[in-house]
């Protein structure tokens, strides 16, 4: 009698919708993006207001950007490099899935 979709059904759903697994991976390299520049920025022992001054953002951006919340462009990663005393390095590699 129930109509109710459960967690797991949802999610198979909407991952089948177009453009659901792109957004999904921009979205899962945004966050690993952040994790890293949290783990250097406090590797540092800055605070994230330290750090935006040295990339010329607002602290709010940088708190965003660590969370996963923004898709960065790359000249906001050059920014947080140079500002983390870090090179920039983009590099194309093998998928782990490729056969």
């Amino acid at each position: 009698m129930s109509d109710r979709t459960d967690w797991t059904e949802l999610r198979e759903r909407r991952l089948a919708e177009p453009g659901a697994t792109d957004a999904y991976e921009a979205a899962r390299i945004a966050f690993e993006l952040g994790q890293t520049v949290r783990e250097l920025r406090e590797r540092n022992g800055w605070s994230q207001a330290q750090l935006a001054r040295g990339a010329g953002m607002t602290q709010s951006a940088v708190a965003r950007f660590e969370a996963g919340g923004t898709v960065p462009t790359l000249t906001v990663l050059e920014r947080l490099a140079r500002a983390l005393n870090m090179r920039l390095d983009v590099t194309f590699a093998p998928r782990a899935d490729a056969a």
